[in-house]
């Protein structure tokens, strides 16, 4: 090495820590020719570029002006110090191409998890042949279970991507998706089912959607509601796609091959939005280190009844989407045949994007807790109507409008979760501890609706009235929420919440 080059990056660290830089000669007294014209060479370019990167990125300036000479010097530069946090990354876009990319993908996540999910009422119905004589509430812990790992696991998963490994939870979950689609191909018997489409399908959705939703909360401040009911409308795409695909694919080539229809489009679809979706924000160094859940989320109380709300939210909404291929087919005067009744399926997830979109864009101006209470007490009263109904004219009016506010629903409890939220670091912690309280939904939800049709000798009034039930709990905890908020706030009935 030469002594003008040693002295130019020499320059450039005294002009960093303010020290008055080491000579060659130095270096030479603590190290042999050898090893000053091998090591020292070797990482000479490292030492003048992590020098320019000190003067560019305040964030990597040297902290200890007392750095010495020789090997101790070198090795500094080599192994730069680590990044402080970088949780305050600025003001979100609220925009832009990285931003709404990133929306669009986690709408693709969404789709082929959620959306698929959505449409366990395909399976619930063809499982009633496939598997006979399982009763209903048995076929539906397929489902249920499945809900519940993408529901629970998300208070793991969300904390995970706020400590900085979103790409570790996305990348597991993508292969649990796909094992456990390709897995049910093959599948002849109950318990093969119940691993591959409840476990490992199950706990893949929640590896992946929470930590992709807190990635998006994080682009976006005035349109943040609106970005997630475009991500939450995935629900409506894989709603639409899933249940025509199983429509079209079922009597022409089987069960088999439908399955694995459906795992190479998401083995696709999953694979680009994973190498698109970029957090913006850093995370803390040894962020893991603290707790798991944001524990502190459970000393306040308008969150808490939020979440006990949704619990009974979302377990009376679940059980229209289960049972309507059903009630369909056995239900009504005149029942439908298997592939008509998929069509309720397509209607109820269809119509749902209006809700969804709608909703986003009034959460925006007035809050989607706001927005929330009437509709889920809207949900409710839906419900109870659906006792009402005995023929298919009727169905498909009663789906139409209520597949409208149930989207709108499932669309505003992230929303509403994130609005209760002040410390973004923290958003897939709380969205995450949320979902989880979610996870108890399904235990109580679709399984016991079922277990009443077969109580009731295939009657489902019992089912009906349980659902509007849920739903008239869930709604009034909510409003609860709201005024504990607004005086936990000092705001009023007016406020944006």
């Amino acid at each position: 090495m030469s002594k003008s080059t040693w002295s130019d990056s020499d320059e450039k660290h005294a002009a960093l820590t303010g020290t008055a830089a080491s000579t060659p000669s130095s270096v030479s007294v603590q190290h042999n020719s050898d090893h000053r014209d091998g090591a020292l060479d070797v990482n000479e370019k490292t030492v003048a570029g992590t020098a320019r990167r000190s003067e560019d990125d305040e964030s990597y300036s040297v902290e200890d002006p007392e750095l010495g000479a020789g090997l101790g010097f070198v090795q500094r530069f080599i192994i730069p110090p680590t990044p402080p946090t970088m949780e305050d990354a600025g003001p979100p876009p609220d925009g832009g191409w990285t931003a709404w990319t990133t929306c669009v993908c986690t709408h693709l996540v969404f789709a082929n998890t959620w959306g698929f999910i959505n449409s366990f009422g395909v399976f619930q119905a063809y499982y009633a042949d496939f598997l006979a004589p399982l009763p209903p509430s048995t076929i539906s812990w397929i489902g249920s279970v499945q809900v519940f790992f993408a529901f629970f696991l998300s208070g793991i998963t969300g904390r995970l991507s706020d400590a900085g490994y979103f790409h570790q939870c996305y990348w597991f979950g993508f292969v649990c998706v796909i094992a456990g689609l390709f897995g049910s191909s093959c599948s002849t018997q109950y318990w093969q089912l119940m691993l591959s489409q409840g476990f490992a399908v199950g706990i893949g959705g929640g590896f992946m959607c929470c930590p992709s939703m807190s990635i998006v909360t994080t682009y976006f401040t005035k349109k943040r509601m609106l970005a997630l009911g475009v991500l939450t409308c995935g629900n409506v795409t894989g709603g639409l796609v899933y249940p025509a695909l199983a429509r079209q694919l079922l009597p022409s080539i089987g069960f088999a091959w439908t399955m694995r229809t459906a795992g190479f489009l998401q083995l696709a679809l999953l694979g680009i939005a994973g190498l698109l979706i970029r957090p913006r924000v850093r995370a803390k160094p040894g962020s893991l280190q603290e707790s798991m859940f944001d524990w502190n989320a459970l000393r306040e109380p308008d969150y808490v009844l939020f979440g006990l709300g949704m619990i009974f939210n979302i377990g009376g909404t679940f059980i229209s989407y289960y049972y309507i291929a059903s009630f369909g087919r056995s239900g009504l005067a005149a029942g439908m045949t298997y592939p008509e009744s998929l069509n309720l399926l397509l209607v109820l997830n269809g119509v749902g994007v209006i809700g969804r979109l709608s909703s986003a864009y009034f959460a925006d101006h007035v809050g989607p807790i706001n927005i929330l209470c009437p509709v889920a007490y809207s949900c409710a009263l839906f419900c109870f109507s659906w006792i009402a109904i005995k023929d298919q004219v009727g169905l498909y009016v009663w789906i139409s409008l209520y597949g409208i506010v149930a989207g709108a629903l499932q669309a505003l409890f992230p929303a509403g979760l994130t609005s209760l939220t002040t410390d973004m670091s923290k958003i897939g912690q709380r969205i995450g501890l949320g979902f989880t309280f979610i996870g108890a939904a399904v235990i109580f939800g679709p399984p016991a609706a079922g277990a009443m049709v077969t109580a009731l000798d295939g009657s489902y009034i019992g089912t009906q009235a349980y659902a509007g039930s849920l739903l008239v709990v869930g709604a009034s905890l909510v409003v609860a929420s709201k005024f504990v908020h607004m005086r936990r706030a000092g705001t009023d009935v007016r406020a944006k919440i």
